[in-house]
């Protein structure tokens, strides 16, 4: 690295911290030094706000995608429940075997197959508590990079957790955790060594109760998760999102869910193309779900699409009980 990029990194990275809202500091600010250096896509959530809401169970339906779900059962096993947990900030990476293929990830055409889901909550947690739980599951500690962690089942995709501090726990698969850990202990590199990484985190809505960042394969994969119906849509998805560089989302439930999303193309004639295309497929999927649903309010009638420059945006506005596909 050359002492100009040396010093932008860290000029990019102390200006997120300064930036960001009192209550995401803390979280974001471990998972810069806590995740894989080659995470593609970040997650922020304020479950405590989230739960406020009379609209919550509605909204985790919608959001809370099965994997998920399997990780909050993971984490009651050992008695967290999810009223422990008032933030979230959840990374994915490719897995090894992915990754394997691939001399350089972020800047392939290929689908992402698989991904890996690691994660930080902070709230309130017990260590005696857990190792109780621990016990009554005959789950046994084991050390890793110097640390009693939980693995729920002895296969390597397992969920295993750690409790980092009273108020801090991580999770993920043995191999992930044991670099998590190491990262932290700074014999492994970090996200914060990411400096693309950090300037893209900067332009995230950091102060909305759900935010993101998804850059190279994580955004297609992203797209396929977020936008109701997309699934049935035949296209090559990381064909459609080969020139976008980063992406970025915040979503602000209120009455109504509002889904913000803006895409960095490598240039703006590739803005220009991708909004061209986005419109065309607005278009399609309205008269597919009017021929398929004529009943049921459209999720994405309210969508609209946009650019400028080399950024494509997106906005959708969606009623809680809009149907999801």
């Amino acid at each position: 690295m050359t002492r100009r990029a040396a010093f932008t990194s860290v000029i990019a990275l102390l200006f997120l911290r300064l930036s960001l809202p009192l209550y995401a500091q803390d979280i974001l600010g471990q998972a810069l030094t806590t995740f894989p250096a080659r995470t593609f896509r970040v997650e922020y959530s304020n479950s405590a706000k989230l739960r406020s809401l009379p609209n919550y169970t509605n909204l985790r339906q919608r959001y809370l995608s099965p994997r998920l779900q399997k990780l909050e059962e993971s984490l009651a096993q050992l008695g967290i429940k999810e009223s422990d947990v008032d933030e979230l900030m959840l990374g994915w990476q490719e897995t090894s075997s992915a990754t394997a293929t691939v001399a350089n990830p972020r800047q392939s055409g290929k689908e992402v197959s698989s991904m890996d889901l690691y994660g930080l909550a902070a709230g309130r947690f017990d260590d005696r508590a857990l190792g109780a739980a621990a016990a009554n599951q005959a789950l046994t500690p084991n050390s890793m990079a110097g640390q009693n962690t939980y693995c729920l089942a002895a296969e390597s995709r397992s969920t295993c957790i750690v409790l980092l501090e009273s108020s801090l726990g991580a999770f993920a698969t043995p191999d992930s955790l044991n670099f998590m850990l190491k990262a932290r202990q700074g014999k492994m590199a970090g996200l914060n060594s990411d400096a693309r990484f950090a300037a893209v985190l900067q332009e995230a809505k950091t102060d909305a109760p759900i935010w993101g960042v998804a850059v190279g394969p994580a955004i297609s994969d992203w797209f396929r998760t977020y936008m109701p119906g997309q699934d049935r849509l035949q296209l090559n998805w990381s064909q459609t999102f080969k020139s976008v560089e980063d992406l970025t989302y915040s979503i602000d439930p209120g009455e109504k869910i509002h889904l913000d999303v803006n895409l960095d193309c490598t240039t703006a004639a590739d803005a220009t193309s991708l909004r061209q295309m986005l419109d065309g497929l607005k278009a399609f999927q309205q008269m597919a779900w009017q021929a398929q649903h004529p009943n049921q309010p459209n999720p994405l009638a309210e969508l609209d699409v946009d650019s400028s420059e080399r950024r494509v945006t997106l906005r959708v506005t969606t009623a809680f009980s809009a149907p999801l596909q």
